[in-house]
């Protein structure tokens, strides 16, 4: 592989162009699940519930261009953001590559495939549901850990 097909391993966040900063997300939808603080101990917990948006066959919002203005709420990733926002999950391509840690084996920009994000049970489409009908005090009773990636098959 080139540099230019690598550029998550030589370019900084900052550096990346709009189309390879696109690319870094895997779409696995966990940063679209409703979170929770935790008050004591600052620890985010996901819940299985997610956006309104998010497409739950495909992981991927189904309004990506005009997200901030329906869900007033939605966090637009940015190299300045990034690093603030500890409730990115730990699998998070963008928090990897801040923390200066490697891609996953199953992230498609490693794999060459889109279909690992699923193989490693790292996305949520089997997992979510669509918050519509769950009321911010509800949210408690949806908490959920993530499950962890599934080894690589030989």
């Amino acid at each position: 592989m080139s540099n230019s097909e690598t550029f998550w391993k030589t370019k900084t966040l900052a550096e990346m162009s709009r189309t390879e900063w696109e690319q870094l997300c895997d779409g696995c939808g966990r940063c679209c699940l409703n979170k929770l603080e935790d008050e004591d101990t600052g620890e985010f917990l996901y819940t299985r519930a997610a956006c309104k948006l998010l497409d739950l066959k495909t992981c991927r919002c189904s309004d990506y261009e005009n997200r901030a203005s329906r869900v007033p709420d939605c966090v637009t990733l940015t190299p300045e953001n990034v690093p603030r926002l500890g409730w990115l999950p730990a699998t998070c391509a963008y928090r990897l590559l801040d923390e200066g840690k490697p891609l996953a084996w199953w992230h498609p920009l490693v794999s060459g495939r889109k279909e690992t994000v699923v193989e490693a049970g790292i996305d949520v489409s089997s997992s979510a549901y669509s918050e519509d009908g769950i009321t911010v005090d509800d949210l408690v009773d949806h908490i959920w850990r993530l499950p962890k990636a599934k080894r690589r098959k030989p």
